[in-house]
């Protein structure tokens, strides 16, 4: 299983094997605006979730802190997104940092679980402790970048919040270390081309100025033989 790294703002590192990795879906806060995606979705032959909220277990191996991400054709994007991290008992022991969950759009159209496991779910490097930013968590910004062109920019209001998914990991027996569970996504800038070679993300806190951003490169493999 991966091990992820993740040091702190007062320099302190954490370290967690992943044995749980879970993706949330259609997990905006209002759920409107979640009927409506789901609408826009079905349009593009997306099937439409049975449940809503949904939540997709993903093969852990795929958690990963790295600055390039192979795919095997053009029609794959990120996500912007937050991610928790538990790496052990105590409420402090819980992080949140930037997240961007790769995402196969071609093989979206057969069944999301089956995208969300054609790609990996890339983290952040730097992390907060969920304690230290709670009391401002909807404040707290979510932005993304595919290639130079902004493509989603948000706040932490529009998605359900760490407390929510929390809760349902306590429920489900998963509130252990070793648990990522990534957030779901905001709206992303209408018309503008998702399929870039490089991703950005970036979590801000407005009160501080402080970020946490990832950033990677997407190779496209080798044509297959055969």
């Amino acid at each position: 299983m991966p091990e992820l790294r993740f040091t702190l703002p007062d320099g302190q590192e954490r370290r967690t094997e992943v044995h749980t990795l879970l993706n949330a879906g259609y997990a905006g806060r209002s759920q409107e605006d979640v009927a409506a995606h789901v609408a826009e979705l079905a349009e593009l032959g997306v099937p439409a979730p049975s449940v809503i909220p949904a939540l997709y277990p993903v093969a852990p191996y795929l958690a990963s802190q790295t600055g390039e991400v192979p795919v095997q054709h053009g029609r794959t994007s990120g996500e912007a997104e937050w991610a928790i991290v538990i790496t052990g008992p105590a409420p402090e022991d819980v992080l949140l940092t930037a997240a961007c969950d790769h995402t196969d759009r071609a093989l979206e159209a057969h069944g999301v679980a089956w995208s969300k496991n054609a790609g990996p779910d890339v983290l952040a490097a730097k992390a907060w402790r969920l304690v230290d930013v709670q009391d401002r968590l909807d404040d707290l910004t979510l932005s993304a970048w595919a290639g130079e062109t902004l493509i989603q920019q948000g706040k932490l209001v529009e998605l359900l919040p760490p407390s929510y998914w929390l809760d349902v990991l306590r429920e489900r027996g998963l509130h252990a270390p070793g648990t990522v569970l990534i957030s779901g996504t905001i709206p992303m800038v209408h018309g503008v081309d998702q399929f870039a070679d490089s991703w950005r993300v970036e979590l801000g806190d407005p009160a501080t100025g402080e970020t946490i951003d990832l950033a990677y490169s997407v190779r496209r493999l080798p044509e297959p033989i055969g």
